[in-house]
């Protein structure tokens, strides 16, 4: 059956109203528009982020669940409490947010294709240029294997994707994320989407309305900006 989008104005930044969003696909609320940065921190900014592969318009999504996580209550089990002792990487803030991106792209084994298109590499390194997008990386001596990259409004971070290209540096690079942002003040971690995989870190799902709810509360409160500072951190297993 034919469903009715909105399509986005080029000449402004305005989205229709999340409760607006369809429930098939759970989500998807609007087309078209752009990949400017102004756009783009308006629709964080309400809860909404673009999601589309290539030869699709631009969509924007805001689910009717939304995946959360309170920084300071990350969950390490016993397993990774080991692998983090035994310190055999090191892991950094914002030193190699173009390798983060484009290792996240690349095509995985259980996917055809890839939904972090050039355009967004692109409107993504242009937002990290301009201090809202961030990434962590995990380095096993000079060599980058596992990272993620996402959004910061306020004192809540929007994760966006991760990759791993050793065993388990993927959820270094989140555990990583969640102490240091923790650390800063930071209050809140957006994973958008509830899977068995970050369940084993505390990620709950919450409606759309608490979410929007969290994210009135949060936006505005900024963390210190030292904590996007380059720099090495390290993470500890209490």
């Amino acid at each position: 059956m034919p469903i009715y989008l909105p399509e986005l104005d080029i000449n402004n930044n305005l989205f229709p109203d999340i409760a607006s969003a369809l429930s098939e696909p759970d989500g998807l609320l609007a087309m078209g528009g752009d990949l400017s940065t102004q756009r783009i921190i308006s629709a964080y900014r309400k809860g909404i982020f673009p999601w589309f592969s290539t030869g699709q318009p631009i969509l924007w999504w805001s689910p009717s669940k939304r995946a959360i996580l309170k920084p300071d209550e990350v969950h390490i089990s016993k397993s990774m409490k080991k692998l983090i002792k035994k310190n055999n990487f090191s892991v950094t803030i914002n030193l190699a947010f173009n390798d983060v991106i484009h290792a996240c792209a690349a095509p995985r084994s259980y996917q055809n294709e890839t939904w972090i298109t050039d355009t967004m590499i692109a409107a993504y390194n242009q937002l990290h240029q301009q201090g809202f997008a961030h990434s962590v990386e995990v380095w096993s001596e000079n060599e980058l294997i596992g990272g993620l990259y996402g959004i910061c409004i306020g004192s809540l971070f929007c994760g966006e994707s991760m990759f791993s290209k050793a065993q388990n540096s993927s959820k270094i690079a989140f555990i990583a994320l969640c102490q240091h942002f923790a650390s800063f003040q930071g209050l809140l971690i957006d994973c958008q989407m509830v899977t068995e995989h970050l369940q084993r870190f505390g990620v709950k799902g919450v409606s759309r309305a608490d979410f929007s709810d969290s994210l009135n509360k949060y936006k505005n409160r900024a963390v210190d900006k030292k904590c996007w500072n380059k720099q090495s951190i390290e993470i500890t297993t209490k």
